[in-house]
């Protein structure tokens, strides 16, 4: 039942009339519009290629994409064993992450996260992915670098939306086990690799969900710890 619910609560909340009712609640009760930061992916790698260019380096042989959608990554992806989990279409498994995580036994060498976009369950794809990880695995998070206040805020409020991911990669750049950037490309990239944190971020915060745009706004650069791809695949 809690899975169903789950399932119709993001189909209304993606629907047109919702989404236009969110963005003016933003508009009146939300952050101050501090403008665009000035994220410009146009010729940066896609997704498709960050992925690939780790797979092929790293010799994977195994991908879990959480979220495929419509297959647009999840078909452009080349690997020996793939996994699709979705719970409306694409992929190979019709499932919420939730569902699919809480019977899996598999381990994968490189997990995708484009699932729902909020932080709290962004938060909890990371550390159910952690469990299905290789050791020597990588993790990677989509639409990790948002341009404004209203392409993340929650709940969504438009279209083109981020949500609040980002804060969940703050956080996890807190932690010691864990070596986190962000891959300058395709609307920002999260990777986290299970590892000794080589760049530690200090910050003093309780309840990452609380956490304000307006820091983010302020303070990516050292919040988001952002790398291109070629200096990605050197860190490895």
């Amino acid at each position: 039942m809690k899975n169903f619910i789950q399932k119709k609560w993001i189909r209304l909340m993606s629907s047109s009339n919702i989404m236009k009712i969110n963005y003016f609640y933003h508009k009146l009760f939300g952050e101050k519009d501090l403008g665009n930061i000035g994220f410009n992916f146009t010729d940066k790698p896609s997704r498709a290629k960050v992925g690939q260019d780790i797979i092929n380096i790293k010799k994977y042989k195994s991908y879990l994409e959480i979220g495929t959608f419509k297959d647009e990554l999840f078909n452009e992806i080349i690997c020996e064993k793939k996994v699709g989990v979705d719970p409306f279409s694409g992929g190979t498994i019709r499932k919420t992450s939730d569902e699919f995580f809480s019977t899996n036994n598999l381990k994968f060498d490189c997990i995708y996260i484009d699932g729902l976009h909020y932080y709290k369950q962004v938060k909890i794809d990371i550390l159910n992915s952690v469990n299905a990880l290789n050791d020597n695995g990588i993790i990677l998070i989509d639409d990790c670098l948002p341009n404004n206040f209203f392409i993340q805020a929650v709940p969504r409020g438009q279209l083109t939306w981020t949500g609040d991911v980002w804060k969940a990669l703050v956080e996890f750049r807190t932690k010691k086990n864990f070596d986190c950037y962000t891959c300058y490309a395709d609307g920002g990239i999260g990777v986290i690799l299970k590892r000794n944190n080589r760049n530690l971020l200090d910050l003093n915060i309780n309840n990452f969900d609380k956490l304000k745009f307006k820091v983010f706004f302020e303070k990516y650069e050292k919040l988001m710890n952002i790398v291109s791809l070629d200096q990605l695949t050197k860190i490895l």
